[in-house]
């Protein structure tokens, strides 16, 4: 099935990109692909990043600091009252 690439700037990267690494239009499509698709499987999400953070710097969170504040805290940060 063929890809029709109407935005100019798409094509130039893409022709950049082959040439780089020295492959056809067509590899280089299936290898920026490729990559973006395990970037984002292997991407870690802010919750696995913050506990990553923690065990690396020895942070063990309180019960009470697991909980989320209640709402009137926010109310009053952003002075929604």
């Amino acid at each position: 099935m063929a890809i029709n690439v109407n935005n100019p700037e798409v094509d130039a990267l893409t022709r950049k990109f082959a040439a780089m690494e020295g492959l056809s239009i067509t590899e280089a499509i299936l290898v920026a692909m490729n990559e973006a698709i395990e970037r984002r499987r292997s991407a870690e999400t802010p919750s696995q990043t913050a506990a990553r953070l923690r065990d690396k710097h020895g942070v063990v969170l309180s019960e009470e600091a697991r909980r989320p504040p209640p709402r009137e805290t926010f109310d009053e940060m952003w002075n929604d009252n």
